[in-house]
């Protein structure tokens, strides 16, 4: 998916805290997930946020869209790997073998995006990773709900601050959202997904949203 130009930038000291995502529970209700705080090492960030893609319009945009640097691309090489990926496996205990992976990424959000949704049905795990230096607002914090009517009913909320990675298993009752926020923030999501067929359908629909949010300045995703 990325250039051969930052290929040895993959292959250097870990960017994530595997011992840190292993040693949190897994909570159980009202879905499966967990949040850790520092999942990108302290070392690494300052790399990661210079290189993160610079975005100008809300939305999500596949990651192979856009211009990212070195430590960026590196850290969406590692987030693919088999070493996650097994991490992901134990932590939820299923197999993620043969699921192919899609990583969009988000810069900015306007009043339109938090609405509270589950993710779609193709999806089997998705893992969002925040990189706001400082989180100061009330609103744009995720919050991961008993239902899908009452956004004030949750049983967490995610500050987006720098390092920090939810992950969760996608299922029919996943609901999550925040309070619209507008501005800077700044998002990485990683999905692992049914098929490839699905990857595809995905990237389209996520590069025509942001196509049609830089042309008329709404957008219809939410995720």
């Amino acid at each position: 998916m990325y250039t051969d130009a930052v290929q040895a930038q993959a292959n250097v000291t870990p960017m994530l805290d595997l011992a840190g995502f292993d040693a949190v529970p897994l909570c159980k209700a009202p879905f499966d997930y967990l949040v850790v705080p520092d999942f990108i090492r302290a070392g690494a960030l300052a790399g990661i946020v210079k290189d993160f893609p610079v975005i100008e319009q809300a939305g999500s945009f596949p990651a192979d869209t856009l211009q990212c640097g070195p430590a960026f691309v590196a850290l969406m090489r590692e987030l693919e790997g088999a070493e996650f990926r097994r991490a992901v496996e134990r932590k939820f205990k299923l197999d993620l073998s043969g699921r192919p992976t899609m990583i969009t990424v988000r810069g900015r959000t306007d009043e339109t995006d938090g609405r509270i949704h589950t993710d779609s049905k193709t999806k089997l795990i998705t893992v969002l990773i925040y990189f706001n230096e400082s989180w100061q607002d009330t609103s744009g914090r995720l919050r991961l709900l008993r239902s899908g009517t009452d956004l004030e009913d949750y049983i967490a909320e995610v500050e987006p601050a720098i390092g920090t990675l939810l992950a969760f298993r996608r299922s029919d009752n996943s609901w999550h959202g925040h309070k619209p926020f507008v501005g800077e923030r700044r998002a990485l999501q990683l999905n692992w997904v049914i098929n490839e067929g699905v990857k595809r359908r995905e990237q389209s629909r996520h590069g025509l949203s942001a196509f049609l949010k830089k042309l008329f300045g709404r957008s219809g995703y939410t995720g």
